[in-house]
């Protein structure tokens, strides 16, 4: 399998860890999104968590949404994942271009600017659960983790790291998420902030070519890791002719009148995917006559 994660326990079931390498699916997000590199490292960071959350949950039809609205000139990112590993998502603003930060990086913090984070979970329930914090650095990375704390109150490190080439096409791309159980011990907490304290950076692992395993093996070979399930992820939309037509049916018939006596074609396109599918005069008079 290309892209994929690793599920795990450390530590005799104190720590549960998840850890992802992405590169395929962020560099076809970046490929049907043309985006720039400072968008393609936020969306590809925010599709990595995604695809990671998505795993943690239970239900088979459970979906998960992350969405960030920040005062960046990104401006915002959704992504949509499920428990299969399947993903999505796209930014609002794709082609924003920014000088590095002050340490020769690629400025997500600045891309994004400050803001909130939405997490959706669509459990199957009436309502949907929805968790809110106010962005901490636009990284997204320590403002997920600040949202397992103040949120889910799960403390938990989260790491996400997308590398460039030269070509702006995506070198690497992955991450991990670590999560304290509510009864882990203390030498557990102090000994596993230690070995975090000493990672320079998620990006460093990456670019050594390490697998999600490895990584995990690098952090968590004092507390018995144990790898529990592989699955793998992807980029995936589920938009079809007939989902955008129930679409079209939802805007009323009125409207779709107007557009009929334009006499023009029209096209409508997937946000996720950049799909477009166009429809005639004829398909619109048929949604009309079918909606009577």
């Amino acid at each position: 399998m290309s892209d994929y994660i690793v599920r795990a326990t450390a530590a005799d079931n104190q720590i549960r860890v998840f850890a992802a390498t992405t590169r395929e699916l962020v560099e076809y997000a970046r490929s049907v999104h043309d985006t720039s590199p400072v968008v393609t490292a936020a969306l590809g960071r925010l599709l990595t968590a995604g695809a990671m959350m998505g795993s943690m949950m239970k239900g088979e039809k459970d979906i998960l949404t992350l969405q960030i609205k920040g005062s960046g000139p990104i401006e915002g990112l959704t992504v949509t994942a499920d428990t299969k590993g399947n993903v999505k998502g796209y930014a609002y603003q794709p082609q924003v271009i920014l000088h590095a930060n002050d340490k020769g990086k690629l400025d997500v913090g600045g891309a994004v600017g400050a803001g909130m984070l939405s997490v959706i979970k669509d459990l199957g329930l009436k309502e949907p659960y929805v968790g809110q914090t106010h962005l901490v650095s636009g990284e997204i990375a320590e403002d997920l983790t600040y949202y397992f704390a103040a949120s889910e109150q799960v403390p938990s490190v989260v790491a996400l790291g997308v590398l460039m080439n030269k070509d702006n096409t995506v070198r690497r791309a992955g991450g991990f998420i670590i999560q304290l159980m509510p009864f882990a011990e203390e030498r557990v907490i102090d000994g596993l902030e230690k070995k975090i304290s000493e990672i320079s950076s998620i990006t460093s692992l990456l670019d050594q070519d390490m697998t999600p395993e490895m990584i995990l093996e690098y952090i968590l070979s004092d507390f018995g890791l144990e790898i529990t399930d592989r699955i793998p992820t992807a980029f995936y939309c589920n938009c079809t002719k007939e989902r955008v037509e129930k679409a079209i049916v939802s805007i009323g018939k009125k409207d779709i009148q107007e557009m009929i006596d334009d006499n023009q074609p029209i096209e409508v396109n997937c946000h996720f995917c950049n799909q477009h599918y166009e429809f005639t005069i004829e398909e619109l008079k048929e949604i009309v006559k079918r909606s009577s």
